[in-house]
């Protein structure tokens, strides 16, 4: 059945955003994923860092930012401050450098939070995935297009998905958390 697949697809899409989201919380080292959410003013348009400058990690706790256009520095310091890193870049004029101090304990206890609601969230996600599709399953039967056996073996499949994603999630959020607990 497509529906199948449809449902996996969508499934799947929250938990590449699950990912995404949870690769801009920051740890305690430098990773250029905290950056993608920041936009700079560019040529008066609102451009993502990354096609504005190259980002590398020269050491463990900072990142360096090299604009292709000087021009644009100010700029790209000013999107950083704006956002919500909580970092104070360093301008030497030709790049800027971002160095992460080391999260304190209660830095990491709110991350850890904030990682757990951002999988709770991307759990009711999956739940409202299963529960439409389930929806439109009992429509079928209603309307005699599907047996009530079909849609009683739909339903233990939907559930059966949907708890091997919320175990996903699970997982996810686990590890993640074990990377923001690690000195």
């Amino acid at each position: 059945m497509s529906e199948y697949a449809d449902v996996e697809s969508k499934m799947n899409k929250v938990i590449e955003n699950l990912k995404s989201t949870l690769d801009s919380v920051r740890a305690g080292r430098a990773n250029p994923a905290v950056l993608s959410k920041i936009q700079v003013e560019y040529y008066g348009t609102p451009t993502p860092l990354q096609q504005v400058a190259t980002i590398s990690v020269p050491d463990a706790r900072t990142l360096l930012i090299q604009p292709w256009d000087n021009s644009i520095l100010k700029s790209i310091q000013k999107a950083i401050l704006a956002s919500d890193l909580g970092i104070n870049p360093q301008n030497d004029g030709r790049s800027l450098r971002l160095i992460f101090p080391q999260l304190t304990e209660e830095r990491r206890m709110e991350l850890t939070k904030q990682v757990k609601k951002y999988g709770e969230e991307s759990k009711v996600v999956i739940r409202n995935v299963r529960r439409d599709a389930i929806d439109k399953f009992k429509k079928q039967q209603k309307a005699s297009e599907i047996t009530e056996d079909d849609y009683k073996q739909t339903e233990k499949d939907m559930q059966k998905m949907t708890d091997d994603f919320i175990k996903k999630i699970d997982g996810i959020v686990d590890d993640k958390n074990k990377e923001l607990m690690e000195l």
